[in-house]
């Protein structure tokens, strides 16, 4: 997989935004991308030093419309660590 099919976008979320604080930034990724893919496509995209990776599965939710039902999508969420020398990630460029 290319590096830029392996992260898909940045969570913004409150926390999210918290965690920046400490380097430490919120990806969606890939359902099959692993921990080193993600640490690569990181280091790839952004020129980056990556420390370590935490990733988390989300199943997706039941949900009705009308009489039918069917589940959303399942989603992979990554949160990346980086190396206290390295360059900090610009998700915002104002």
């Amino acid at each position: 997989m290319d590096a830029r099919d392996i992260i898909k976008r940045p969570v913004i979320t409150e926390r999210s935004t918290d965690l920046m604080s400490e380097k430490k930034y919120t990806f969606e990724v890939d359902v099959r991308a692993n921990k080193t893919q993600v640490k690569d496509a990181i280091e790839e995209i952004f020129g980056v030093d990556v420390d370590k990776v935490n990733i988390m599965n989300y199943k997706g939710k039941f949900k009705r419309m009308g009489k039918f039902g069917g589940y959303t999508n399942k989603r992979r969420k990554a949160i990346v660590k980086l190396t206290a020398d390295s360059k900090e990630i610009e998700i915002f460029e104002a």
